[in-house]
């Protein structure tokens, strides 16, 4: 993409405390989705005017008309009038002033920016096509490549970012002992699956949202997931999204008991890392199994069960029929040791993945529900329906962005044969009351146009992972879409949905892609630097203009997050600003140091971020390009001067090469020899297809000789 960016370096003035002058590397006042939109999708770029926060020294007044520009040619194809957002009044949750620019109408693929002619001021450019996000979602997908443990990461697959298998030296995850007693009766080939987010711990319960999210994105539209990511399996005949979700069910596999319990995680036992992965020598540990581990194993393997056999892939049907196996088994488990103690984490300081007694209930309703969609068996119908009340979103008839996975499966469940019908339209109703006004961050924010950047999240929901819950929002009204239950909005509601992917995607008041290193994938800022042990402050892997590598693309960071308070600041009143001090949607900031200032909490990625924002994502998703082009009617030869119309299908695009003119080649402007006829053609969706045919002039001469009886000629 050609960046037209204006930078302006943000100076904080000290206060009575002590504050960290900060540099933001740039600030674009007309946001746009900076991958691009679908061609039938709403497109509204946000023009800001800072008026509080870090950037509040730059101040832009939209001109009245703004352009639509071909990139190629810079032709305006499009021009409107701007309208003030809330009436010119200042958004509090970004502290800017707002102006709206609608340009859906604009259709065509292509290749655009928007432009201010009053300011001579440009957006960063953006394409319109119908596979638009397609290469997005391969990247953030291959994200989970890079998060493998205990596996060569290599340069044919790899790239930069290549590196030897990690965590299988002495004491590590091929000798993994328990925490609590670590002696070599105890010892479990605990190797691969996924590092959990930007330490290298691997949890059981962890992988519950992630691998649902993984799931139900790939059985609502498989179609648009592919075999050729450039992972080791790509090319096996199956979608690498399903290879992806097998490296970590095989892992999962290991960390369950002949018994059917699940152990709860893999860890050292404080916070060693390394960079790479593989120079991390510090002892790994297990925790012993728990309840609420072996519910969500029991939940994902069901799971995983139904998605392969429902997508008829027979070369993982085997596989996927000893997943069922376990999965009854973690379940019988559970069902019988139900007063177990919960998990202490004793041994260790890493994250405690235990749950709360309330999770751990909908986790069993969730297990019993895919469980039930597997075997059809009514011990698990039964169970679900007798209990299916008791979860959080539909005690408060409340559904939110913090009940992500029981929400998904809970709906799931209205469309699975042999469900009672009075269960059916309870789940649905109160799902419906949340979509059509109790939860004013869903449908009805987008009606009253609550949000000045058009992904509303409540206050106090742009905490620690907001990515996450702006992506569980616009879930939710995908979901909406799927139960049609207000089906005469259908194409609001997807438009309401797409405005949390366009915000992900740039239309934020900080004007970045909260997704890291994506410039060689369209985006024109994204983040930079995110907080992971691999890509961490002063390494090779620190910062993509600065180092020597900078991150791999692909990880959401964990975004806005008002409710940062480092340690630093606990220490020495230190204020690191921004994150501190800013309105909640600017309570960011692009960098990847570790205590005392604990960037974790803004820019850390984790593999449940990056599955429900792909989940989100690829809904929106199209299947790969398959278009074709056939050049007709166009003769290996010629030998004579007469021009040729040309011919091809798809019909409507263009024809090229030496002695094209108007749509015919003409020989008589080349003369003899060989040529190549050139066709290219882009259909509805963005498809593009080329086609290519030699043609040989021959040589002919003519020769004229008048004679008494006329002229003749050979």
């Amino acid at each position: 993409m050609k960046g037209r960016i204006l930078l302006l370096i943000i100076c904080i003035c000290l206060t009575s405390e002590t504050t960290i002058a900060q540099t933001y590397p740039s600030f674009n006042p007309i946001k746009v989705d900076q991958f691009g939109y679908l061609p039938s999708a709403e497109k509204v770029a946000v023009i800001s005017n800072p008026i509080n926060g870090y950037n509040s020294s730059y101040s832009y007044t939209a001109g009245g008309i703004l352009e639509v520009k071909d990139a190629t040619t810079n032709n305006v194809v499009f021009s409107a009038a701007v309208s003030a957002w809330n009436n010119g009044q200042t958004h509090t949750q970004s502290g800017d002033n707002v102006w709206w620019f609608d340009f859906s109408t604009v259709q065509t693929p292509g290749s655009y920016y928007i432009f201010d002619p009053s300011t001579n001021t440009s957006s960063y450019e953006f394409e319109i096509k119908d596979d638009v996000y397609n290469e997005v979602l391969k990247q953030a997908i291959r994200s989970f490549y890079y998060q493998r443990c205990g596996v060569s990461k290599t340069a044919n697959n790899a790239g930069q970012w290549n590196d030897s298998p990690c965590h299988i030296g002495a004491s590590q995850d091929l000798d993994c002992r328990l925490v609590t007693n670590p002696n070599s009766s105890n010892s479990k080939d605990l190797s691969g699956g996924w590092h959990d987010a930007g330490d290298y711990n691997k949890y059981s319960t962890f992988s519950y949202e992630t691998l649902h999210d993984l799931l139900f994105a790939y059985q609502k539209n498989p179609a648009v997931f592919s075999d050729d990511y450039n992972i080791p399996e790509s090319g096996n005949g199956v979608p690498d999204i399903v290879d992806e979700i097998i490296f970590e069910l095989d892992w999962l596999k290991k960390m369950q008991n002949s018994n059917g319990s699940v152990l709860s995680k893999v860890s050292v036992v404080g916070f060693q890392a390394a960079s790479p992965p593989s120079n991390d020598n510090a002892s790994r540990f297990y925790g012993e199994e728990s309840v609420s581990a072996t519910l969500c194993v029991a939940s994902n393997f069901a799971h995983a069960y139904v998605a392969i056999t429902e997508n008829n892939i027979p070369s993982l049907q085997s596989y996927a029929n000893n997943l069922l196996l376990s999965a009854e088994d973690a379940w019988n488990w559970a069902d019988a040791n139900p007063n177990l103690p919960a998990y202490n984490n004793a041994g260790f300081s890493s994250a405690n993945p235990e749950m709360n007694a309330q999770s751990i209930a909908e986790v069993k309703i969730g297990a019993a529900i895919m469980l039930y969609a597997a075997t059809g068996s009514a011990t698990y119908k039964n169970y679900v329906e007798n209990n299916y009340t008791i979860i959080q979103p539909y005690q408060w008839n409340y559904w939110f962005a913090f009940g992500n996975s029981i929400q998904n499966l809970l709906l799931y469940y209205t469309s699975l044969t042999g469900v009672s019908a009075n269960v059916i339209s309870d789940i649905t109703n109160s799902f419906s009351n949340s979509h059509n006004g109790n939860n004013g961050d869903l449908y009805s924010a987008y009606t009253n146009q609550t949000d000045a950047y058009r992904a509303q999240l409540g206050d106090n929901d742009h905490t620690w992972g907001s990515s996450k819950w702006k992506s569980v929002n616009g879930l939710l009204l995908m979901e909406a879409i799927d139960l049609g239950i207000d089906q005469a909005n259908n194409t609001n509601i997807k438009n309401a949905a797409n405005g949390y992917i366009n915000y992900i995607h740039g239309v934020n008041p900080n004007d970045i892609v909260f997704i890291s290193n994506m410039y060689g994938f369209g985006a024109d800022h994204s983040a930079n630097e995110f907080y992971h042990s691999w890509f961490y402050d002063g390494t090779s892997y620190d910062n993509v203009f600065t180092s020597a590598i900078g991150p791999a693309p692909g990880f959401v960071t964990g975004g806005a997050n008002a409710n940062y308070n480092p340690t630093i600041y606990n220490y020495y009143g230190t204020v690191i600003s921004p994150p501190m001090n800013q309105p909640i949607q600017k309570s960011y900031k692009d960098w990847n140091t570790s205590w005392p200032e604990d960037s974790w909490a803004i820019t850390e990625n984790a593999i449940y971020y990056q599955a429900t924002y792909i989940h989100l994502l690829s809904q929106f998703a199209s299947a790969p390009c398959s278009s074709s082009a056939t050049i007709n009617g166009l003769p290996s030869s010629i030998t004579d001067n007469n021009p040729i119309n040309l011919a091809a299908s798809p019909s409507g695009g263009t024809f090229s090469g030496p002695g094209v003119i108007f749509g015919a080649f003409n020989p008589s402007i080349v003369g003899p020899g060989l040529y190549t006829i050139n066709y290219s053609v882009m259909d509805a969706n963005g498809c593009s297809a080329t086609a290519s045919q030699n043609i040989l002039v021959g040589s002919l001469s003519y020769n004229f000789v008048n004679y008494n009886l006329g002229t003749i000629s050979p």
